[in-house]
């Protein structure tokens, strides 16, 4: 019987998931897509879907660790490997509750950002300080700087349900997201994720500048698995747990034109 692939369940970081030797369905030229170019992306999809997976592969890219890209099709594209500032927000993983709980995790995080890049005193608010730390990024290293927003919206869903709650977390993260626009001399690349989009309510009206690939042909597959993908990764698992079954799978893929 052939040999199955080490399976990453619950790996959602990129660059353990290559140290631990998983299997990584290879994403890779989609990403070069996105990254040879320096426009300011958003990605929606459900949760449990990839999009924390997706910011860790770009944020091992841009760190410019290239042998984490070993025989993977952006290995044989990308020649110079560049190392840029990363600053990389997770807000997936929190209850919020509360706006100072908000502005607590974002202070915690430009704490960790100001740790390696200086801090300006004068900056009191958590906007103020998010500026200086991407002004003071491109400043000590001569490169503009990635910035990575995994689940941007989920402290407005999280408040969903609370009104006044909800608008002090929309005022909150409005004035906060407002610094990529204003900074966009200082930004590389800067790719944001979500459940949604909330295009209708404030926090998006000062930065309209973003382009929404949620729908994208070309990028249908930046995550999640395809047909496609399916058959050319998972052949062991498919002959393993499905014997039977994987041939009607083949059928009904040649059937919807998949190629295999």
């Amino acid at each position: 019987m052939e040999q199955t692939s080490k399976l990453p369940l619950g790996i959602q970081s990129f660059e353990a998931l290559r140290a631990d030797g998983c299997l990584y369905v290879d994403k890779t030229v989609l990403i070069y897509r996105l990254v040879s170019t320096t426009l300011p992306y958003f990605l929606s999809r459900p949760r449990r879907f990839g999009k924390s997976l997706l910011l860790s592969t770009l944020k091992a890219y841009f760190e410019g660790k290239k042998d984490l890209f070993d025989g993977l099709c952006i290995a044989d594209l990308e020649k110079e490997w560049v190392q840029y500032p990363v600053l990389y927000l997770d807000l997936n993983a929190e209850k919020y509750d509360s706006v100072e709980y908000l502005e607590d995790i974002l202070s915690r995080n430009l704490d960790k950002w100001e740790d390696i890049y200086g801090k300006d005193e004068r900056r009191k608010t958590l906007a103020g300080r998010f500026e200086g730390v991407i002004e003071r990024a491109y400043e000590k290293t001569g490169k503009r700087v990635a910035v990575l927003i995994d689940e941007y919206d989920k402290p407005m869903l999280s408040a969903i349900l609370d009104e006044q709650l909800s608008i002090k977390i929309r005022a909150s993260l409005k004035a906060f997201y407002g610094v990529l626009k204003s900074s966009g001399q200082y930004l590389r690349f800067l790719f944001l994720t979500g459940v949604t989009k909330f295009a209708q309510v404030s926090v998006f009206s000062d930065f309209n500048h973003l382009v929404d690939i949620s729908q994208a042909d070309d990028f249908a597959s930046l995550c999640g698995i395809t047909q496609n993908e399916m058959l050319k990764y998972f052949v062991p698992e498919l002959n393993r747990l499905f014997p039977k079954a994987r041939n009607e799978f083949r059928r009904c893929c040649r059937k919807d034109g998949a190629t295999m």
